[in-house]
């Protein structure tokens, strides 16, 4: 198959999603395969993908999520550059000291042979050769950091807004404390009356000298609110009379890219700051564990903790069909099975889920056990059930798969073991003694393996129609993390995947 084709195999999520292996992940501690709907997704660091500097999360929020030294071309959206420039400077005449007069003073010295000059920078686009001259932005001084933005027209109104609804929360906050500090029951076995109205910690405070304390209520700023109006611009006269040039018109992408304005002539288009990149690591829903974790740092593209499906999951591809596909005539498709990991693997293809491959419920509960304690002792928080714990563990909830398979599969006569890897057999010339196989393994090679499986598509099927086959896959895993202090060996687990693979579509009947 090609490599920019869709994979004609694909596996069934637990939540009932299919995709192909290498968009999927597994979770060695509740063994079950993991799509990206399945897992949460957190921000593990911002970072500037033209500079790689690495800014913390509090600074690229209030930077808005932009490089303070990186800006993007307003026309064509690639990265500017920074580009020098020599500009003659005017000498000043040297004044007089203090206490002399101008006729005292030292004559001025003979203008010199080389003129003085000053280094200047601009912003240049290598790819359409934009720069900040074209909108008459002044020359800096400094390649980086002092290039200035264009305010928004509305950044008043905005700030305002922000304002009024930060105060809004803080005082819906303030009233739920208030409400729960009163509603609360006291905990001591000695309730006291003048705890409960705050006079002994009123005098308390007087006697050692300060002032009361009490939280300061706070109030919503009034804003006014904003009014529509029917009156629009209207259109110049030389739209009427002169002739359009689209060159000078800004297009659909360059306005979205400066939303603050959406400027309409390419002579008002400003740099923008270019948006930070993100590193994100991925968390089981189920056990809250880390599937993938990447480094820290920004020029890392290595992972700390990588649990790709494609590594713990035998892969399976297909390689062809033994005839043109009929409706209603047996065929036979030849399946290639690899395995990823340093241990050996049972696999059985099955037309019917196992009903023995499901794991322990002892061990699921402890991998995915509920943490209801909290991390803090007060009592409000224990008598009102708030806690300052992660949100844990969501319960699963099982989808069937709704593609139907149309065309019937024969099981294989029994399992097949597939070998371990091992990349020094590849390399190996030594000849394989020949062992006894079953008649539905073709060849075997180091930790692969070719079968043969026989299949009927429906005969309902017509010309064009495509053809999926679908099946169980058994396989034994050995997971080396242990969910209990006791259990420090590898355990064995019969797990299963659905398999989905679309063999391709009917041909035409021939012509007698």
């Amino acid at each position: 198959m090609s490599f920019m084709q869709p994979s004609p195999v694909k596996y069934a999520c637990s939540c009932g999603i299919l995709n192909p292996i290498n968009k999927l992940f597994f979770c060695r501690h509740c063994p079950k395969l993991r799509c990206g709907f399945c897992v949460c997704h957190e921000i593990e660091s911002h970072f500037c993908s033209n500079c790689l500097e690495n800014i913390p999360s509090s600074e690229a929020r209030h930077k808005k999520n932009c490089c303070a030294n990186c800006f993007d071309c307003p026309c064509c959206q690639h990265t500017l550059s920074a580009r020098a420039a020599t500009v003659p400077i005017v000498r000043k005449p040297e004044e007089p000291k203090d206490g002399e007069s101008a006729t005292e003073a030292t004559p001025s010295p003979k203008p010199s042979a080389m003129p003085t000059t000053k280094k200047m920078y601009y912003l240049s686009c290598l790819s359409c050769r934009w720069t900040t001259r074209d909108v008459g932005i002044p020359d800096q001084g400094v390649a980086t950091g002092t290039w200035p933005d264009k305010e928004c027209l509305y950044q008043v109104r905005f700030n305002t807004l922000m304002e009024y609804y930060q105060s809004l929360v803080l005082q819906e906050k303030q009233e739920k404390q208030e409400f729960l500090r009163r509603k609360t029951p006291k905990q001591h076995k000695f309730p006291s009356l003048t705890d409960r109205t705050g006079l002994t910690v009123s005098l308390i405070r007087r006697q050692i000298g300060w002032s009361d304390k009490s939280i300061p209520k706070t109030k919503p700023i009034n804003i006014a609110a904003a009014e529509a109006s029917a009156e629009v611009e209207a259109l110049p006269e030389a739209i009427f009379t002169q002739p359009i040039n689209l060159r000078n018109i800004t297009t659909v992408a360059q306005r979205h890219s400066q939303p603050a304005d959406q400027p309409e002539a390419v002579s008002k288009l400003y740099p923008q700051r270019r948006s930070l990149w993100i590193k994100r690591s991925l968390r089981c829903r189920q056990c809250e564990h880390n599937l993938i974790k990447p480094e820290y740092h920004p020029t890392s593209i290595k992972y700390r903790i990588q649990l790709f499906a494609s590594y713990h999951v035998p892969e399976v591809v297909m390689v062809r069909c033994e005839q043109p596909l009929q409706s209603g005539q047996a065929n036979a498709i030849f399946l290639k099975f690899t395995n990823p990991t340093m241990y050996d693997m049972t696999i059985s293809v099955l037309d019917v889920a196992p009903q023995d491959a499901q794991i322990s419920p002892d061990a699921l509960l402890q991998a995915c056990r509920i943490k209801e304690e909290a991390i803090t002792s007060s009592p409000l928080l224990k008598t009102t059930g708030i806690t300052l714990a992660r949100q844990n563990s969501i319960r699963e909830v099982k989808r069937e798969v709704r593609e139907l398979a149309n065309a019937t599969i024969v099981p294989l006569e029994g399992p097949f073991v597939l070998n371990q890897r091992d990349d020094s057999k590849e390399f190996d010339e030594d000849v394989q003694a020949p062992t006894e196989e079953p008649k539905f393994i073709v060849w075997r090679k180091g930790n692969k393996v070719l079968i043969r499986l026989d299949f009927t598509p429906a005969a309902e099927l017509q010309s064009g129609n495509a053809v999926t086959l679908g099946f169980y896959m058994q396989y034994t895993y050995v997971n080396t993390v242990s969910n209990t202090p006791d259990k420090k060996e590898p355990t064995t687990h019969a797990l299963y995947s659905r398999i989905f693979i679309e063999a391709g579509e009917i041909a035409n009947a021939k012509a007698n």
